[in-house]
């Protein structure tokens, strides 16, 4: 049995990652404030995949990461995977910006501690919203691969606040192997998804229009539904952490993507056909849509032994079957 902390784990990542720690029989202790708008839950109200509290290893603080780092120098930690972050979709990320840049704070706050505490390993959860624009733009994206962010030559323009301050955990996770021998990955996940997710993110909300809206002439979608994401569900992302958690040492980062793109305007189809109709899908262009194209190319994560296994489809008929019930 290992002793491991989840800092953000009352998340939509965090409870999946926290129920297979779990059920691996490990000490798990989970710190969240289960702040509003992040999509977090508060174990005392139950979490709809599993319950947590049944299981004894399981020891819940609710409260900011950064308090609880300032009180707790615990020194036996076996893995430390740190998800701790102030995001809550698209919507936050455009129309909050210095509410997402206070993720600044909290990694400054978690490597600080784990300086002093040394936890045996760290994984760092930073996202595919570090990768430059540049490459996801409608004329000329491409399949994003690790080596496209060089800290020592050109990193590129992330995508928005939230781009910057995952950014910088990643250049932290490094410094910190560097200078004080703290070994680490990081994890670069693409549009993870599944049927817990909070309704602020594209694929519940998606799910739950085409079921509200069956048998109608007309479907609506954010954007123009043309941008493409690389959707991974959360089970194969929570399969590639375990697999690949103790094959990098160095805080170098890793995708968890699939490598396959799906418009939203295909996704929403795809919904509608599983609810049992299939409407014209229409976009919204007054809504914010995010870069055109993005999705992670899938190289390393095999060459460190995990392929994603799920497909889309496969996946939205899983959440309309939950939803629907």
């Amino acid at each position: 049995m290992k002793k491991i902390l989840v800092t953000g784990g009352a998340g939509f990542v965090g409870r999946h990652l926290v129920r297979e720690l779990l059920q691996l029989g490990h000490e798990v202790h989970v710190v969240d404030s289960v702040a509003e708008f992040t999509g977090g839950m508060d174990p005392e109200k139950g979490w709809p995949i599993f319950e947590p509290r049944d299981y004894s290893n399981f020891i819940f603080y609710k409260q900011d990461c950064r308090e609880w780092f300032e009180e707790n120098k615990v020194t036996d930690f076996d893995y430390v995977y740190h998800l701790a972050a102030m995001v809550g979709g698209r919507l936050m990320i455009e129309n909050n910006p210095l509410a997402v840049a206070d993720d600044l704070s909290i990694d400054a706050s978690y490597w600080q501690w784990a300086k002093e505490t040394k936890p045996q390993k760290t994984a760092c959860f930073s996202s595919s919203a570090a990768y430059p624009i540049s490459f996801q733009e409608e004329v000329d994206y491409i399949l994003l691969e690790e080596n496209m962010i060089k800290f020592s030559t050109n990193i590129g323009m992330p995508d928005m606040s939230y781009g910057w301050a995952k950014l910088t955990c990643e250049y932290l996770a490094r410094l910190a192997y560097e200078k004080h021998s703290l070994k680490s990955i990081c994890y670069r996940p693409f549009s993870g998804y599944g049927e817990d997710q909070d309704d602020a993110y594209p694929f519940p909300s998606i799910c739950k229009r085409a079921i509200e809206n069956k048998g109608a002439e007309e479907l609506t979608v954010w954007g123009t539904g043309k941008q493409l994401r690389d959707f991974i569900h959360i089970d194969d992302c929570i399969d590639g952490i375990m697999k690949t958690i103790d094959k990098i040492d160095d805080g170098s980062a890793v995708n968890l993507s699939t490598g396959k793109l799906t418009s939203f305007l295909e996704f929403a189809s795809i919904a509608a056909r599983v609810v049992g109709y299939n409407p014209k899908v229409i976009g919204l262009s007054d809504k914010p849509t995010g870069v055109f194209a993005r999705g992670g190319d899938t190289k390393l994560q095999r060459e460190l032994g995990f392929k994603a296994c799920i497909d889309f489809p496969q996946g939205v008929r899983k959440a309309v079957e939950y939803y629907s019930k």
